[in-house]
């Protein structure tokens, strides 16, 4: 996947847990959880429906190597192979 086709499907998971999510509006370099007003359950399944969209998982470990769009982004990326 693209980063275009990434962003989309990461828009599209947080709308499963936020509805209200607005692509545009969320500012790419602060933090996502903030951003989304996403509590740690929220994020937990934002986390499992980007899993079920992309087929990359995202391990505990890594969660502050995703904490923002654009950080989540680059991670997807390079787990995709992109």
């Amino acid at each position: 996947m693209n980063r275009d086709e990434l962003r989309l499907a990461v828009i599209e998971a947080l709308q499963v847990v936020a509805p209200e999510i607005e692509g545009d509006e969320i500012d790419a370099d602060e933090e996502l959880r903030e951003e989304c007003d996403l509590d740690s359950m929220d994020f937990l399944h934002f986390l499992e429906a980007l899993k079920q969209l992309t087929t990359i998982n995202v391990p505990d470990a890594d969660y502050d190597k995703v904490d923002t769009l654009n950080k989540l982004l680059d991670y997807l990326q390079q787990a995709d192979g992109q």
